[in-house]
């Protein structure tokens, strides 16, 4: 492997890590600064905005460098319908949980210092299936069968529609509104059920600053999401047979050589 090459792969793991560290900070901080003002039912539609808009802005930030997954649950769907290598994907899976854990341990400072309570199930903007309003009169394995059905059946609708929206490059200048746009249907949906992850690494931050009773629960939300990713990916891969876009790295490679040829002539 070249330097130039090197550097590409680093910008993008960098890349994931900050898109990562931003959709913590801005989705989970408006979550536990809307319930600390007690917004009341609007801190629902606050929250999922926070998350869909972060990530329109990351989309159109960083999407260019790395594509913007900031998500294992999309990374599992691009490797499996062949988009990035399966090399990128365990990369861009660590460095977007490195960057959550980074924006979930500027949360925990920031609520520290203003006095806002940060430990326990759901504390920091943890995901969970036993806190939240309407599984919690649930008995304990309903509550996890739920939390699963619902994680699952959601992430299968972001991730189909970010394997659907990007894989024509004509898409390009819609495709991070839209996105985002679904990811704001997906927390109006599920807020008061799970909290909404969709996003192992989203999830996988807040819990470790928020503690033991969070961490009992952040496998549901690293599976779950999982799942649906890749039952996502399998749907694409019937659904648009045939109309994939050319990987991007093959193309340039192609562009370079048809080049070299030329100049070489």
């Amino acid at each position: 492997m070249n330097m130039k090459s090197m550097m590409k792969d680093c910008r993008k793991y960098l890349a994931e890590m900050l898109g990562t560290m931003i959709l913590v900070i801005l989705g989970c901080g408006t979550a536990v600064f809307a319930g600390a003002m007690g917004a009341g039912a609007g801190w629902i539609v606050a929250v999922a905005f926070a998350f869909g808009l972060a990530l329109v802005a990351i989309a159109y930030t960083i999407g260019t460098v790395s594509g913007a997954h900031i998500n294992p649950a999309v990374s599992l769907g691009m490797v499996l319908k062949k988009r990035i290598s399966w090399k990128d994907f365990a990369f861009y899976v660590v460095f977007q949980v490195i960057g959550a854990i980074i924006g979930a341990a500027i949360l925990f400072a920031l609520f520290k210092l203003v006095g806002i309570p940060t430990r326990g199930v759901g504390g920091l903007g943890s995901n969970s299936y036993s806190g939240t309003a309407v599984l919690a009169g649930l008995a304990a394995w309903e509550q996890i069968v739920a939390a699963i059905i619902v994680e699952v059946v959601l992430t299968f609708i972001f991730v189909l529609t970010i394997l659907g929206v990007t894989r024509k490059t004509d898409n390009k200048v819609a495709a991070g509104l839209i996105i985002g746009l679904t990811l704001v249907v997906v927390h109006l949906f599920a807020i008061t059920i799970t909290g909404t992850s969709v996003n192992p690494a989203r999830s996988i931050g807040p819990a470790i600053f928020a503690g033991v009773d969070a961490l009992k629960e952040v496998w549901v939300f690293i599976v779950a999401p999982l799942v649906g990713g890749a039952l996502a990916a399998v749907v694409a891969c019937c659904l648009y047979k045939g109309e994939e876009k050319e990987d991007p790295e093959k193309a340039g490679a192609k562009i370079e050589a048809a080049g070299t040829k030329k100049t070489a002539k």
